[in-house]
């Protein structure tokens, strides 16, 4: 593989950069805003799996009380 010399990688890094779309702000928000909800409901789902195993496993191993 030939190699490039600094100022050339320079500028395909640049070409490469220019090629990118970024997201608008909106599009952002909006993303944010649904990983933040996504978070949330799988955080109470797994609290709400956790609480019924553990309510589970007491019950078979008859430490309930």
């Amino acid at each position: 593989m030939a190699k490039t010399n600094p100022f050339e990688f320079l500028q395909q890094v640049r070409e490469e950069a220019n090629k990118v779309t970024w997201p608008a702000r909106r599009e952002v928000m909006i993303s944010t805003a649904m990983v933040f909800i996504m978070v949330a409901l799988a955080s109470v789902f797994f609290l709400i799996v956790d609480s019924v195993l553990h309510r589970g496993v007491q019950w078979v191993l008859g430490l309930s009380g």
